[in-house]
């Protein structure tokens, strides 16, 4: 159940009015229910309870310190992607055990971090960087625990740019290569192979990409001959985001996961992030203008690609809704526009949209996922105020930019 909806015309968010709180801040800014996100850590976790997952949430989603301080209570890990996420998510308190570090590229720098902070696994992406672990594991005296990453070659019905498991992907080891890594790891002798990992894709709404994975995965187990003590099974959760789009049924993959495990007695670790934090939170934004077009009207937000980038970047659609709602009817089409002197900074557009006027605040929906972390300062535009909700309370936990700072250099 969403903890953002309607009250006699007002958006609410929990027990606040967002209208109050626009009032109050300066626009634009993101603002985040923390009911949403621990019931939806908790859906998640009771959907595959009978497997123990370590849920190691994906930090790249949302990086905020808060939000990950709010997982770690409720028992989440993580699952980070450079030396900054790493160290974000020691500093909220995540334990090192419950750590994951991915991604192609890692640094000999943030390889070293991970390796002293001894951090549950290193996922290995290619045999030069499992050779580079294993040199600096030998300088350090450390015998370090690695995972392998899969690129199953599973085309996953998502958008082109957030599938990361065909063969054409940068993404892992293919099926031979994977097993020739295995068979030849003796020669490592500061590794310890104790993983194997996959991920597939984002915004996955079926659940059929992912049972095509877990065929793939025994049939690299038989052939490795591996007793893997975990399989890091990723994330790529879909959310629904508009209407028609239809949720995945995680019970259904979760029975084909608990024989999974059964007949490979390993620890199962999911990374979600967006189906913990997508529906979490909403984008408070101000119409600056509206302006007649050729055969629409746009309305011109004070919010903008560099504040919300997923629209321009993967062709996103995230309903916007008025922060106080009428009865009057916007003739023809309304477009929703940004600032950004690119024509792509655009969100949605809609016919017979309610009446609006300059100045009436309105909100992007879902923006918890891939929203503030792929922020930017394009345009010299100062990154916008964080707020959580929690309580009856509102707590800023990240602060407006101030633009001074951001001119200096």
């Amino acid at each position: 159940m969403s903890h953002i909806k309607y009250r006699n015309k007002n958006l609410y968010i929990e027990s606040i009015s967002v209208k109050k709180l626009a009032s109050k801040h300066i626009s634009p800014f993101y603002l985040y229910s923390n009911k949403n996100i621990i019931e939806n850590y908790n859906n998640f976790y009771n959907n595959f309870r009978k497997v123990e997952p370590l849920i190691c949430f994906s930090v790249k989603a949302n990086s905020n310190i808060e939000i990950l301080r709010i997982l770690k209570r409720m028992g989440s890990g993580a699952d980070v992607v450079s030396g900054g996420e790493l160290l974000k998510a020691l500093k909220s308190g995540i334990r090192p055990n419950k750590i994951v570090f991915s991604g192609v590229g890692k640094t000999e720098e943030e390889l070293r971090l991970a390796i002293k902070k001894n951090i549950l696994l290193i996922n290995v992406e290619s045999e030069n960087e499992a050779i580079l672990i294993n040199k600096i594991s030998g300088q350090m005296r450390k015998k370090t625990s690695i995972g392998v990453r899969l690129n199953p070659d599973i085309n996953a019905p998502t958008h082109k740019k957030i599938s990361t498991g065909k063969a054409e992907d940068k993404f892992g080891l293919s099926k031979k290569n994977l097993i020739n890594f295995c068979l030849n790891l003796d020669k490592l002798k500061n590794l310890k192979l104790d993983a194997i990992s996959v991920h597939i894709g984002s915004q996955i709404l079926s659940e059929n990409p992912f049972k095509k994975t877990l065929k793939v995965l025994a049939e690299i187990i038989l052939k490795t001959k591996v007793n893997f003590k975990f399989v890091d099974l990723g994330g790529g959760f879909g959310i629904a985001y508009k209407k028609g789009d239809k949720k995945i049924k995680l019970n259904n993959y979760a029975r084909l996961v608990e024989k999974f495990k059964k007949r490979y007695n390993c620890k199962i670790i999911f990374e979600p992030g967006r189906a913990i934090v997508g529906n979490s939170a909403i984008l408070v934004t101000k119409i600056q203008y509206l302006k007649k077009g050729a055969n629409k009207t746009f309305a011109i937000l004070n919010a903008g690609m560099n504040d919300f980038m997923r629209p321009a970047l993967y062709d996103a659609t995230h309903n916007i809704l008025p922060i106080i709602k009428n009865n009057r009817k916007n003739k023809g089409i309304l477009e929703f526009v940004g600032p950004i002197c690119e024509t792509t900074c655009k969100f949605t557009k809609y016919k017979n949209y309610q009446k609006v006027g300059q100045l009436d605040y309105v909100a992007i929906m879902d923006v918890g996922a891939y929203g503030a972390s792929l922020s930017s300062n394009y345009n010299t535009k100062p990154l916008i105020a964080e707020l959580l909700v929690n309580k009856g309370k509102t707590k800023v936990i990240r602060k407006r930019q101030n633009i001074q700072n951001l001119i200096n250099y």
